[in-house]
C-alpha cells in the first residue's frame, strides 16, 4: 500500500478528487474514481482527474467520471488543473497549455495577489459534425431534431466541444426531468458513445439557466463543456447573444462564441477544498 496524496476542488461546485502524478506514482484512475467518487464511503466527488507530466504541453489532464468510465474532457475540472498547476509551482506560465483527450487547452490565468481567481479556457472550436459527437444519424447536423424517449419526444440539438451533448430547452430548468429523462437520454442508441443532457431555460438574450445530466456522474452542480454546448446551442437557433452568462446550480459561467476564430472561451472560478491522504495499493 501507498499513502496517496490527493487534493479536492471544484468549479462552481462540480468538484473532483485531483492527484499530483508529477511527484508520485500514477495510480488506476478508473478504479480510484469508483473508490472515492462515493458521498458516503468516500471523499465525495463527481469524479478523479490525474496531472500528469505532458511531452507537448505544461501538464497532462486525465478525466475518470464517479462510475469510473474515461471522459474527454471537463471545463470546470481544467480550471482547477490550472489553479493547481500555477499555485503548487508545477508550472508558472501564464498562458498555460494543457494536454487533454480532446486536444491541448490553452488557459489564461487570472491573477491576484499571487493566487489564481478565475481562469479563462479557449476550448476550440464546437463541432456540429454528427460523426464526429457522434450522433446515430445521417443527417448533416443535429439541431431541434425530435429524440423519442419512453413514449415522449423531445427537440434535441447535439454538439461536442470535445466531449458529447445534448442540448434540450425547456420552459423551467426547476421542473425539467432531470434525473427521470437524464440517464434515458445519456444511453439513448442515438448516441453511441453516451452524452452529456442539458436542460436550458433561456431568460433573455444574455442569460441561459441550466440543469445538466452528466455522463458517468448523474446530475451534478456545474458542467463547464456543456454551458459551452449550450451557448453554441442557442446562438445556432437565436435566442443568445454569442457571449451570454449560464448559470447553473454552482454558480455562474460566462461563454464567448467569438467570430473571429470560431472559439468557444469558458471564464470561471476554481476553488481549492482541501487536502488528505488515503492508502491505496501499489
Amino acid at each position: 500500500m501507498q499513502r496517496l496524496r490527493f487534493t479536492k476542488m471544484h468549479g462552481i461546485g462540480n468538484d473532483y478528487v485531483y492527484v499530483d502524478c508529477f511527484s508520485q506514482p500514477k495510480p488506476d484512475g478508473a478504479a480510484l474514481a469508483r473508490a472515492v467518487s462515493p458521498r458516503r464511503t468516500g471523499v465525495g466527488s463527481d469524479g478523479v482527474i490525474l496531472i500528469l507530466p505532458s511531452l507537448t504541453a505544461d501538464c497532462r489532464m486525465e478525466m475518470y467520471n464517479a462510475d469510473g468510465s474515461r471522459g474527454e474532457m471537463c471545463g470546470n475540472g481544467i480550471r482547477c488543473v490550472g489553479k493547481y498547476v500555477y499555485e503548487h509551482g508545477l508550472s508558472r506560465n501564464n498562458p498555460l497549455r494543457v494536454e487533454t483527450d480532446a486536444g491541448t487547452k490553452t488557459l489564461y490565468l487570472h491573477i491576484e495577489n499571487g493566487h489564481v481567481s478565475a481562469v479563462t479556457v479557449d476550448m476550440g472550436e464546437p463541432i456540429l459534425d454528427p460523426a464526429r459527437i457522434p450522433v446515430a444519424t445521417s443527417a448533416p447536423r443535429v439541431i431541434r431534431h425530435p429524440l423519442e424517449v419512453q413514449g415522449t419526444s423531445w427537440e434535441v440539438t447535439a454538439v461536442s466541444m470535445g466531449n458529447p451533448h445534448c442540448v434540450i430547452f425547456v420552459d423551467s430548468v426547476e421542473h425539467a426531468p432531470v434525473q427521470q429523462v437524464g440517464p434515458l437520454i445519456e444511453h439513448h442508441p442515438f448516441f453511441p458513445a453516451r452524452v452529456n443532457v442539458e436542460f436550458i431555460e433561456p431568460r433573455d438574450r444574455r442569460t441561459l439557466r441550466m440543469r445538466v445530466w452528466e455522463r458517468g456522474s448523474g446530475e451534478t452542480d456545474a458542467c463547464g463543456t456543456g454551458a459551452c454546448a449550450a451557448l453554441v446551442a442557442a446562438s445556432l437557433l437565436d435566442i443568445v447573444d454569442r457571449q451570454a452568462t449560464v448559470e447553473l446550480r454552482g454558480g455562474p459561467l460566462t461563454i464567448d462564441w467569438r467570430p473571429e476564430d470560431n472559439h468557444v472561451y469558458m471564464t470561471g472560478p476554481a476553488e481549492e477544498v482541501f487536502t488528505g491522504e488515503l492508502l491505496w495499493p501499489r
